[in-house]
């Protein structure tokens, strides 16, 4: 049973969690294993643009590396934001707060896991890379985490980071380097987080205000969020094309970036103008929805054009 011992609060101690023992689904729970699916996804495109080659067996090894280190700063926020996901609907059932793992076992477990990936992809691959894995996960746990989620509206955007650096990871385990084309993709990630998250967020207002979390529509207002959401998207889609620029996005990715661009600024004006009842909350589901399903189609072109002949260059 989970005991929670105060009322969410900016002067309150945190919550005590009594765990009556958690199981293997538990502890893979704690990892955040959605998140983690992307980031092996994101960090392997980073890889294949990359101008190099690297052994399967390294690369393999690398990627679990990566996807580890992603789960251990996904758990250390869980152990962080117990109070928080007591509160919410959503996450109320997380291993955590409902009581199956104790925060003391998954800040271990976090923290075990932290240091475990990073020393793998230094010995696996390089330490350029385990020293930009160690950012993501400290920028993660503790510059979002423990600071920016609960101080600011832009914790988001800033927060954002975190999750557009598995391509940069993934270059420099294959060359040893960070070269444009995963800087690239790290800016789509970054620009496209706040459009797919803040669509969620008008519709969970109230559940972020209950826990204390300033999310733009609870402190600017879901009209200036709204508005954002578009002016992010209309960012997005030219940017989503820089990879045809640069030459190393070809005809099958063009194709799907400007649908998918077009779709993007589609998607935020109907969120712009639908803002009441069963409307409202269409609107902005759909545009989560559909970020990511862009996102993946983006990533998913690349990967088939680098890995599988697809490739006919438009510049």
């Amino acid at each position: 049973m989970t005991s929670l011992t105060n009322t969410i609060g900016p002067d309150a101690p945190a919550p005590a969690f009594t765990a009556v023992g958690g199981d293997v689904p538990d502890y893979f729970a704690l990892l955040k294993p959605r998140v983690m699916v992307l980031v092996i996804f994101t960090a392997l495109v980073g890889m294949v643009v990359s101008q190099g080659h690297v052994a399967p067996a390294i690369g393999v090894i690398s990627l679990l590396a990566i996807a580890v280190g992603a789960g251990a700063s996904g758990c250390l926020n869980m152990w962080w934001d117990a109070d928080i996901d007591a509160v919410m609907t959503r996450t109320a059932q997380r291993p955590i707060p409902a009581g199956r793992i104790s925060s003391e076992e998954a800040l271990g477990f976090g923290l075990f896991l932290s240091v475990a990936s990073v020393l793998v992809l230094g010995l696996a691959a390089n330490w350029l890379a385990a020293g930009l894995l160690a950012f993501t996960i400290v920028f993660y746990a503790v510059i979002y985490s423990m600071w920016l989620k609960r101080a600011t509206a832009q914790n988001i955007v800033i927060g954002g980071a975190a999750g557009a650096l598995p391509p940069v990871i993934g270059q420099a385990v294959v060359s040893g380097s960070v070269g444009i084309e995963s800087l690239v993709l790290f800016a789509i990630i970054f620009i496209w987080t706040p459009p797919h998250f803040w669509a969620l967020a008008l519709i969970k207002a109230e559940e972020y205000a209950r826990a204390g979390i300033p999310m733009m529509p609870n402190v600017a207002g879901p009209a200036s969020t709204r508005r954002q959401i578009v002016w992010y998207s209309i960012f997005l889609a030219p940017l989503g094309l820089a990879p045809v620029a640069l030459g190393f996005g070809g005809l099958l990715y063009a194709v799907i970036g400007v649908v998918g661009g077009v779709g993007m600024l589609a998607f935020s004006v109907r969120v712009l103008k639908n803002r009441e009842g069963e409307a409202e909350k269409r609107a902005a589901m759909g545009m989560f929805g559909f970020s990511i399903l862009y996102l993946f189609a983006l990533f998913s072109a690349l990967l088939a054009e680098q890995s599988f002949g697809l490739f006919r260059p438009l510049v």
